[in-house]
């Protein structure tokens, strides 16, 4: 019984090696775009099965080391009625029948080859072989032949798509005797021009985007008109959240014979719920096997008009005093009386304790920044940083294109601080799994919120890792600079939290790592742009992921006593935030610049500011929390503040 067992799998090695399945046609490189690269492979007969067949990607460089990078298993696939499969992304039109991500495929010196085999005889740096070898092809784009690879793999000829002179629109394709030559790409097509011509089916949407309310029309059509019969399909919709229940329309089609178009038309329900904004992906769910789609999987981003609008400010339009900070009870108690360094080292066993504080993955950090970043204005956007503007949430940055998405920006550059991801910064598993963190954990800086900001994809780039403050990054042309006290506490806070880090004066390369600038800068930033509702809201959310807060929201005074006019006094909670127990307003900062910002106010007051010798310098009427300017020179200053049948005195000083 144990030979007849053998000789069938011997007999199915043998029927699968015998029929001839090619690598047909390949695209490694349109650097313009760079995601319509494909391969295509060629079965000798029709409509063949591709179980027991794999296909692995070869690096050739000298990192890759002629090893294996990406692999792809054909189980479950067939080639078409000419005898052909085509494999990339949804960009290449037609339609692959195997879609795998756009940017894969590598340039060359490199190698694709099909095997006899499944997709775990392969793993990421597998060495070339050509055991169970059926086909390969050692490609490149004007580089230099890979000898050792050609030999693992047993090819003499490493063919160069670029031959031409014309990356953009050529490919290499087979011939029938087995050699190669470079043309314009035909794929899911013979390159002699011969066997089935299939009819492509196109859908066109006049616009990418809708309001919950509209209709919209989806146009469908066919290269040749119907004939024989009808062409009747179906289409879907749906995608995640966006279902049956948010449009009304036909989606089973028909072209009649004769014809090469219909349409149908989509109305977009207008409820009352705030699901935020979705994307409905209009896909077909089957073709006849004559007809191939030339198109597929069309994103329309539906707007949901039922978005929340808080009741604080965006940061160019700040509020004060409406969210409080949820800081525990008692949270800074052990900072009384401390100073200097021991004031920071106290601090720190506040915001990095090991027994609370918890760190999340630079995935997670996505999810975070969708809340803790929220445009108060529009629940379905996120408030970019720096370019001081809302974007839609959906819009983050997958692929290497960043104009107009937002992604992550760590206002401590990665660079400079030397952390970096690991692989399981890469798995969003929720606020529940997280590591432990303590202040030594520099690694952990890679995702904590507290320093990134949802930003604009190419301001991210420009402001790359310099330092803050002219001549390096000032933000764009023409910011309204909400964003400069928000990223100074940031910026201040990393450097108490982790270990290894520091804010000095000046501008300081990246060597040594650990150093960012400029401290003057920042402490000048962080005076002149006080802690505001949406700062104050941010802190709190990620307080709920991180257990640990930004002190210096919570406290601002607490950076003159590490860093500016206060280092050496002793720390006193209540004085620091000018608390005036009667009326309960704060003053900050104190010391100051010549502007203070008064926090508190619920009616109409009266601020009058005093000479130290008691003359009345001027006199002013505040209605809602409000910056106000002093126009006196350095020195010591008495404000009265008269409100609500009260009034308290509070020393200032102006440096």
């Amino acid at each position: 019984m144990k030979n007849k067992y053998v000789l069938a799998f011997f007999l199915l090695l043998s029927q699968l090696s015998m029929s001839q399945l090619v690598i047909n046609e390949l695209d490694s490189d349109t650097p313009s775009i760079d995601t319509l690269e494909f391969i295509e492979l060629k079965s000798e007969t029709p409509n063949f099965s591709l179980d027991g067949y794999i296909v692995v990607l070869f690096n050739g460089s000298s990192n890759g080391m002629d090893s294996s990078y990406f692999t792809v298993d054909l189980m479950g696939y067939s080639t078409d009625v000419n005898g052909l499969l085509l494999i990339g992304s949804t960009n290449v039109s037609p339609v692959p029948q195997l879609l795998i991500a756009s940017d894969i495929i590598q340039n060359g010196a490199d190698a694709v080859a099909v095997y006899l085999g499944s997709w775990f005889d392969f793993p990421e740096g597998t060495l070339a072989t050509s055991t169970n070898l059926i086909d390969a092809l050692v490609y490149d784009t004007s580089d230099a032949d890979d000898t050792v690879l050609m030999g693992l793999l047993g090819v003499t000829q490493q063919i160069n798509e670029n031959e031409n002179g014309n990356k953009d629109n050529e490919s290499i394709q087979r011939n029938n005797d087995g050699t190669y030559f470079v043309a314009t790409p035909t794929p899911r097509q013979l390159n002699d021009g011969s066997g089935i011509v299939l009819n492509g089916i196109s859908i066109a949407i006049a616009q990418t985007q809708y309001n919950e309310g509209e209709a919209f029309d989806i146009v469908f059509t066919t290269e040749q008109n119907v004939t024989d019969s009808p062409l009747n399909f179906d289409i879907v919709l749906d995608n995640n959240t966006f279902d049956a229940s948010d449009f009304t329309g036909n989606t089973s089609l028909t072209i009649t014979i004769g014809q090469n178009a219909t349409s149908t038309t989509i109305n977009l329900v207008d409820d009352v719920d705030d699901e935020g904004d979705e994307v409905a992906i209009v896909s077909f769910v089957s073709l006849p096997s004559q007809y191939l789609a030339l198109n597929d999987n069309i994103q329309v981003r539906i707007v949901d008009n039922d978005f929340v609008v808080a009741a604080w400010g965006i940061p160019t339009s700040p509020t004060f005093g409406v969210v409080s900070s949820t800081q525990p009870n008692g949270y800074y108690n052990s900072l009384d009386g401390l100073a200097d360094v021991v004031l920071r080292q106290a601090l720190q066993d506040i915001i990095a304790n090991p027994a609370t504080v918890r760190a999340q993955t630079y995935a997670d950090v996505i999810d975070i920044l969708k809340e803790a970043d929220q445009n108060p204005a529009n629940s379905n956007q996120v408030w970019l940083v720096y370019t001081e503007q809302g974007r839609a949430k959906l819009d983050f940055q997958t692929t290497s294109v960043s104009t107009g998405k937002w992604n992550r920006e760590h206002t401590f550059p990665r660079s400079r601080g030397g952390f970096d991801s690991i692989d399981l910064d890469d798995i969003a598993d929720g606020k529940d799994i997280f590591w432990t963190t303590e202040a030594d954990s520099l690694r952990h800086g890679n995702s904590d919120a507290h320093a990134i900001r949802a930003a604009d994809g190419p301001e991210n780039s420009s402001r790359s890792n310099q330092n803050y403050g002219s001549p390096e990054y000032d933000g764009p042309t023409g910011n309204l600079g909400s964003f400069k006290g928000d990223v100074a506490r940031s910026v201040l806070y990393m450097a108490v939290r982790y270990n290894g880090l520091a804010v000095v004066n000046g501008f300081p390369t990246t060597n040594p790592i650990g150093q960012l600038g400029d401290l003057a800068t920042l402490l000048d930033w962080h005076r002149n742009d006080p802690p505001d509702d949406f700062e104050m809201n941010r802190n709190n959310i990620v307080y709920t992921w991180q257990f640990n807060r930004n002190p210096f929201i919570d406290q601002p005074d607490l950076v003159e006593y590490i860093w500016g006019n206060n280092v050496g006094d002793n720390w006193s909670q209540p004085l620091s935030v000018s608390e005036f127990d009667e009326l309960n307003i704060q003053i900050f900062p104190n010391p100051s610049t010549n502007r203070i910002f008064i926090k508190g106010i619920k009616e109409q007051s009266t601020i009058e500011v005093f000479s130290a010798e008691g003359r009345q310098l001027s006199t002013s009427i505040l209605r809602s929390n409000s910056f106000l300017d002093l126009n006196v020179s350095n020195g010591v200053y008495f404000v009265k503040i008269s409100s609500e049948g009260k009034s308290t005195v509070k020393k200032i000083i102006v440096k």
